[in-house]
């Protein structure tokens, strides 16, 4: 299996755990994140670390998330608001509950559309996100 280029059935994404989306979803943003800092020559590993830890802070990733909601499909937003609703027993200090909510959602949303192998539009959402950031 190649799990660089996935194409799972929409209809047993939709069978998954809304948090284990999430889980997978936090690792594919992180990878953007990371890639993303790399590629603007935040070279150093400490800085690379900090500035990583400013985007992938929930607190962070609920604000991205409003900029990113009007651009969603209705399926999207579905898929968004099934992870922001789902049932997770803890939150992070440095955010509010609904903070993490959202970062839950946004992250379900990156894991889906990943296991689909629709990376064309994690790209787009996520340069939609990184826009004007230098």
């Amino acid at each position: 299996m190649d799990y660089f280029h996935l194409s799972e059935d929409k209809q047993k994404l939709l069978k998954m755990s809304n948090l284990g989306l999430a889980y997978l979803g936090d690792a594919v943003y992180e990878v953007m994140v990371r890639s993303w800092l790399c590629l603007h020559g935040k070279l150093t590993p400490g800085r690379l670390h900090r500035a990583a830890l400013e985007y992938v802070a929930a607190s962070r990733q609920a604000v991205l998330m409003e900029q990113l909601l009007p651009m969603l499909t209705e399926e999207e937003t579905q898929v968004y608001k099934r992870g922001r609703n789902a049932n997770s027993h803890s939150h992070p200090r440095g955010a509010t509950r609904r903070e993490y909510q959202v970062a839950t959602g946004m992250e379900t949303l990156f894991g889906w559309l990943y296991l689909q192998g629709e990376t064309a539009r994690l790209n787009m959402l996520f340069d939609a996100i990184m826009e004007g950031v230098d």
